[in-house]
């Protein structure tokens, strides 16, 4: 039965629904879980031109992800959720990721590079981004005030939903959330 109602909700989401509303009411029917915890904003909110250091030292800034989806992760070395969370991100990374989705994730605070690598390394994640804010300057700007806190991004840079606290993002809901957003930028909604 969960099945039938995901592709229904999904095909109206595919077929571009004109309204919004109507995206962002089949959106919040998909969540079950804890992503019922996920947020969606009634209106997109402009997202920070604040800059972070990428894994490679160099400056980067969220515009660099325009045109695609981004399921963006603040989180820190020190943070038990993050640890258990972390996972589960990158493994959404890997089904999902490509040209128009991306999940990245920034350390946010005092987050020294080898200990970012090490936490990654321990819990076997390889497939996303080192990316730091040392000063929590983008953190403040997104009005991040406790780790993990998840925002997706749509395709224009502009923040359309938040979760406070860890979660499963390799479920089911999860995946047809971020699917259905993914099929229906394809399809032009």
């Amino acid at each position: 039965m969960k099945f039938i109602r995901y592709g229904f909700l999904y095909m109206a989401l595919a077929l571009g629904a004109n309204a919004a509303l109507a995206d962002t009411a089949a959106l919040e029917a998909l969540r079950e879980g804890d992503m019922k915890k996920l947020t969606f904003h009634a209106t997109p909110q402009a997202a920070p031109a604040t800059a972070f250091e990428r894994e490679d030292g160099s400056s980067g800034a969220l515009a660099d992800y325009a045109g695609k989806h981004v399921v963006l992760n603040f989180w820190a070395t020190w943070c038990a959720p993050c640890r258990k969370e972390m996972p589960m991100l990158s493994e959404l990374q890997a089904e999902l990721g490509g040209d128009a989705f991306e999940v990245v994730t920034i350390a946010t605070g005092r987050n020294p590079p080898p200990a970012m690598k090490k936490f990654f390394d321990d819990i076997g994640v390889d497939n996303l981004p080192l990316h730091r804010d040392p000063k929590s300057a983008l953190a403040r700007e997104m009005g991040v005030f406790g780790l993990p806190i998840t925002v997706i991004l749509d395709p224009e840079g502009q923040e359309i939903a938040r979760m406070q606290g860890d979660a499963h993002w390799n479920s089911d809901s999860a995946k047809a959330i971020l699917t259905a957003l993914i099929e229906g930028q394809a399809g032009g909604g």
